[in-house]
C-alpha cells in the first residue's frame, strides 16, 4: 500500500506526468494486494484487504471502475482459490450449499460497496480529512459482513443448534476445533481500518489538469518574441 505513494514522490522529481500515471495504476495496486491478501497463510486469519476494497472502492473510484475492479479482482480470486481447494486440498467447493454461501459473501461485498458509494458525498476533499468518515465506515461496513456471514454459517453448519443461543456462538466463539470467531471480527476490523485509512490519505481524487484540460478556458497561443519584434 505505502509502495505507490513512494513512487509516486520519487517520481514527481522527473517529470509531472509521472504522478498522474502513477495514480491511475494505484487502484490496481490495491487489487493486487487484496488478492495476495486472500490466499491462504500469507496474511494472519481474517487479515485482509478485502473489505477495504470494496467501501473505497465506492467511496473513491471513478466512474465504472468502483464496480469493475472490486468485482473483477473477487471473482477472479475466488475462482483461484477454489480451484486450489479443489485439486490441492481435495475439497468439495462447488456444491450447491458451498457457492449459496459465496453468494451470501458477495451479498456482503455488495453492502460494503453500497455503503462506500452512500458515503461518498460527505467525503471531504482533504487527505486527512477523509479518515474519519472512511474508517468509521470501514468498521460499520465489517459488523454488517461479519454479521451476514456468520449468520449464513449458523444456518448452514449442523454443529450450530438453530436457536438464539446457538447464532450467538456463531458470532462470538463458533464450532469445536476452529479458532474462535470473535478473534476474527477483531483481525477484521483492524485490517479493514488500516488499509482504508491508508488508501484514504494516499489517494488523489482527480488527477492535477490544468484549466484548459479541464474546459474551464480556451487554450491561447504563446507569445512569439520574432512576431513581435517584426511587427514592432
Amino acid at each position: 500500500m505505502v509502495l505507490p505513494l513512494v513512487i509516486a514522490r520519487s517520481a514527481g522529481s522527473l517529470s509531472p506526468d509521472v504522478p498522474d500515471r502513477i495514480q491511475r495504476l494505484y487502484p490496481w495496486f490495491f487489487a493486487l494486494v487484496v488478492a495476495l491478501s486472500r490466499w491462504p497463510g500469507l496474511f494472519p486469519p481474517n487479515f485482509s484487504v478485502v473489505y477495504s476494497l470494496c467501501l473505497c472502492g465506492g467511496m473513491f473510484f471513478p466512474g465504472r471502475l468502483s464496480v469493475a475492479l472490486p468485482l473483477g479482482t473477487l471473482l477472479v480470486s475466488d475462482v483461484a482459490l477454489n480451484l486450489w481447494y479443489q485439486f490441492a486440498k481435495g475439497y468439495s467447493v462447488w456444491d450447491p450449499i458451498s457457492l449459496l454461501y459465496m453468494a451470501g459473501n458477495y451479498a456482503g461485498y455488495a453492502a460494503l460497496y453500497l455503503l462506500g458509494r452512500g458515503l461518498r458525498p460527505f467525503v471531504p476533499g482533504g487527505r486527512w480529512l477523509r479518515l474519519p468518515p472512511t474508517i468509521l465506515g470501514s468498521l460499520l461496513g465489517v459488523l454488517l459482513f461479519y454479521g451476514v456471514t456468520n449468520t449464513l454459517s449458523w444456518l448452514r453448519d449442523p454443529a450450530y443448534a438453530k436457536t438464539l443461543a446457538g447464532w450467538w456462538t456463531a458470532l462470538t466463539t463458533g464450532s469445536a476445533g476452529w479458532p474462535e470467531t470473535w478473534k476474527f471480527l477483531r483481525n477484521s476490523l483492524l485490517s479493514s481500518a488500516l488499509f482504508s485509512a491508508l488508501f484514504a490519505v494516499t489517494w488523489q481524487s482527480a488527477p492535477s489538469e490544468s484549466p484548459v484540460e479541464k474546459g474551464e478556458c480556451a487554450p491561447t497561443a504563446e507569445a512569439d518574441p520574432e512576431g513581435e519584434e517584426q511587427a514592432a
